[in-house]
């Protein structure tokens, strides 16, 4: 019997065991070259470009020979102004990438011995850049697009007599939110978070080829595809594959975001929805690479992506 990959040593590449032993200077290392790759890690001035610069190896900066400009290996990044060691860095993202359903920041404050607002926006800065692998991406071949519904959970009245019919919108909270999957077969995703499926079909048009196969379920939201591409039907009510026409992948995806919302965040709705949605599309894209290939995936997007403005200062705000 053919072992899962999951279960493979090959699935296992990096550990927190490994990540703390290799010790500060050879995680520095690490990140010199997720950040210069092109140089194999030797520094590159963010300012003017220049290759050759003075170190300052006390305070782990370059000085650019040629514009004068002092920077750092996370300069312009998400992770500039960082406090964290390149270590602590490090095992965070191996952190992040190992939880298959995610990781919550309450674990990984635990796990790093850091403050819960430093945990939360650190893996919020991570979501931001794996968010930017999506960006501008066009899908094509067979494109299965499903929706669900996340958010707007009202707690029922204790007496019967009080208690509404949550089958009615009127009765249902307005932060209930649809995210919409558009999903290669075999190949990437693309999450967007709308109020209704039928609002998802102009982003169909930006995102999926005119010469693209479309297989979508009964919803009557999804009745004007068939003006722009070969759209196929399913009617989920009578059976959930009919004639290789099915959206298994798209249910898939969903399986995967709303075991993140029980078991892991148990509440993922409202203005950051966006961002679980896409994460977990990042996952299941990636679910058959290995962990420290993960790893070393969100490690480059994080440093390839400039300083969020989101994310820096958010607690300041926040306050």
């Amino acid at each position: 019997m053919t072992q899962h990959f999951l279960l493979s040593a090959k699935a296992r590449t990096i550990s927190l065991k490994a990540v703390y032993q290799m010790g500060e200077d050879k995680a520095y290392a690490v990140f010199r070259v997720l950040r210069w790759p092109e140089t194999e890690g030797e520094a590159v001035c963010p300012r003017c470009g220049c290759c050759d610069a003075y170190g300052i190896p006390t305070r782990r900066k370059f000085q650019c020979k040629a514009c004068g400009h002092q920077y750092s290996v996370t300069s312009g990044t998400i992770f500039a102004g960082r406090k964290l060691a390149f270590t602590d860095l490090l095992a965070a993202i191996v952190l992040f990438v190992n939880g298959a359903k995610g990781v919550s920041a309450l674990q990984v404050s635990r796990d790093l011995c850091v403050q819960y607002k430093t945990a939360y926006v650190l893996c919020h800065k991570l979501r931001e850049a794996m968010a930017k692998e999506q960006a501008g991406i066009t899908l094509g071949g067979i494109v299965e697009i499903d929706g669900a519904y996340f958010g707007g959970y009202v707690k029922p009245e204790n007496h019967k007599d009080d208690r509404k019919d949550l089958r009615f919108a009127a009765n249902r909270s307005g932060k209930r939110q649809c995210v919409v999957i558009m999903r290669e077969r075999k190949g990437r995703s693309l999450p967007f978070v709308v109020a209704s499926e039928g609002d998802a079909v102009p982003l169909v048009r930006d995102h999926v080829g005119t010469l693209a196969t479309i297989h979508a379920d009964e919803g009557t939201g999804w009745d004007a595809l068939h003006a722009g591409w070969d759209t196929h039907r399913v009617n989920h009510s009578v059976r959930y594959y009919d004639e290789e026409v099915c959206t298994n992948q798209a249910e898939s995806y969903f399986s995967r975001l709303r075991r993140m919302e029980v078991g892991t965040h148990h509440h993922i709705a409202g203005k950051y929805l966006q961002a679980y949605a896409g994460e977990a599309a990042w996952r299941e894209d990636h679910r058959r690479k290995s962990n420290g290939g993960q790893a070393m995936i969100v490690g480059h997007a994080a440093m390839a992506s400039k300083v969020s403005r989101q994310w820096k200062g958010y607690w300041q705000r926040a306050a």
